[in-house]
């Protein structure tokens, strides 16, 4: 990912060495990027969870929502699916080594997160972000 834009002497723009198509980042974001596809992963780390508790965990999520989610990060590899045969028959869920190793930078995400300004972070947990919302510091 080392791109770099080059003006000739007309002031024509080149870049050299763009990003692949996709780029490593939207290729990740494209498998954990969807909405509670993390905080899933995140609640799964100290090992397996009940559908109803990963449920109630995520307060916001819809059960069809945190259903789709699931399907998806099995499918992909980053967690597994265990039916119980009790009565009541209950599902557990489980991180894989593969799903574990994306707790790293979802763990500083989390860390990157406690430091947004109050006004940001109120504006993130609202769902929507305008183009007329206040900057980051520095930004």
């Amino acid at each position: 990912m080392g791109a770099t834009i080059e003006h000739d002497e007309r002031g024509r723009a080149r870049v050299h060495d763009p990003c692949l198509s996709p780029c490593p980042i939207e290729l990740g974001m494209r498998i954990l990027g969807g909405k509670w596809t993390g905080s899933i992963l995140w609640h799964l780390k100290d090992g397996p969870v009940r559908f109803n508790d990963l449920s109630r965990m995520l307060d916001g999520a819809s059960k069809k929502m945190i259903s789709e989610r699931l399907r998806q990060l099995e499918s992909r590899g980053l967690i597994t699916r265990e039916v119980k045969d009790t009565a009541p028959v209950s599902v557990h869920y489980e991180i894989t080594p593969f799903g574990r190793s994306a707790l790293g930078f979802l763990d500083e995400l989390r860390r990157w997160s406690e430091t947004l300004p109050e006004s940001l972070a109120e504006v993130a947990r609202s769902g929507f972000i305008s183009p007329e919302q206040p900057a980051a510091p520095g930004a």
